[in-house]
């Protein structure tokens, strides 16, 4: 099963990706709770070298809500991170989690629909980009 939904961008700066994602992500009913720059902390960590890579921690407060109401340890699942990482070439690329591939591992009836409109809204986001 395919855990993400992709988009490559040409032409598009990393940090104006960056804004791009945001901006739908409020659209469908999103904040961003995190932020993780992974090139500046793999270079602080270890001394390590990659292509710019962040992850934005994506939450809709409803919908979590209702997750958390459905199944109280839920939240080891959320936030819905989002990458949005600099390939070789210099495009961008962005990869949404998808929420029915991680719930999927908990079996609880009542996550299913709800996952199923996170996706619906996330799928939305990466196609709007």
């Amino acid at each position: 099963m395919k855990f993400t939904f992709d988009k490559t961008l040409t032409g598009t700066g990393f940090d104006d990706a960056v804004l791009k994602v945001t901006e739908e992500l409020k659209k469908e009913g999103f904040g961003v709770l995190t932020e993780i720059d992974v090139k500046d902390t793999l270079k602080k960590k270890i001394d390590a070298e990659i292509s710019n890579y962040k992850i934005l921690g994506a939450c809709n407060p409803a919908f979590a809500h209702k997750a958390i109401l459905a199944e109280n340890k839920i939240g080891v699942f959320l936030p819905c991170n989002v990458v949005v990482r600099e390939t070789d070439n210099g495009d961008i690329e962005i990869s949404a989690v998808d929420p029915v591939a991680s719930m999927s591992a908990v079996e609880n009836e009542r996550l299913g629909s709800l996952a199923n409109e996170v996706r619906d809204k996330l799928m939305k986001v990466i196609e709007q980009i």
